[in-house]
């Protein structure tokens, strides 16, 4: 009897040695994303408008080329994303107001090639202005832009970017905090001069 245990612990030692482990990798899962605190401070500096952004974003001047002044960014770092803001004086000239507006709208549509849905819609905003916010859905670097206009003096335009290739349906909760704290920015919006 011993020996026929002996016997059958062989067979089953032998039996299992022959079979390869196969090992699978990991499923890809999504970065966890820590969103800042929404605090915020108001803007300072020497510029024809104001309003409340983020305590976890810093205010840098556009560099691009085309930049004029009063250009600026509004960036977090920590989300990887930027809110650049262009400021348009219109003395009065209805005909730049309209230019601007198009200009507004045409920037926007560059981003239908990729965008599965574009709405657009006015706010009024308890502070009693009026804003146009553009919202874009599908894998685009802004989903969010918006223009303010008090149409004689001032045009503000506002665009939300990612700078990250991930895909969007990741990224929802940052462009979800964007949008808040874009219409924080409407709602505290304040022409200077």
């Amino acid at each position: 009897m011993k020996s026929f245990l002996i016997l059958v612990s062989l067979v089953f030692t032998l039996g299992c040695g022959n079979k390869t482990a196969v090992y699978y990798p990991k499923p890809k899962g999504f970065e966890r994303i820590e969103l800042p605190k929404q605090e915020y401070q108001t803007l300072k500096g020497n510029y024809p408008f104001s309003f409340e952004y983020s305590t976890s974003a810093i205010i840098t001047p556009d560099k691009t080329k085309d930049a004029e002044p009063y250009w600026i960014l509004v960036e977090y770092p920590t989300l990887n994303a930027k809110i650049q803001f262009t400021y348009k004086p219109l003395n009065g000239d209805l005909a730049k107001l309209d230019k601007h507006v198009s200009d507004a709208y045409k920037l926007a549509s560059k981003h239908q090639v990729r965008a599965t849905a574009q709405r657009e819609q006015v706010l009024q905003l308890r502070n009693g202005k009026k804003a146009v916010v553009i919202e874009i859905e599908g894998e685009v670097p802004s989903h969010f832009q918006f223009y303010a206009t008090d149409t004689s003096k001032h045009f503000l335009r506002g665009a939300v970017y990612l700078n990250a290739a991930t895909l969007n349906d990741s990224l929802m909760p940052v462009v979800d905090y964007l949008k808040a704290d874009s219409r924080r920015i409407l709602e505290t919006l304040k022409w200077n001069k």
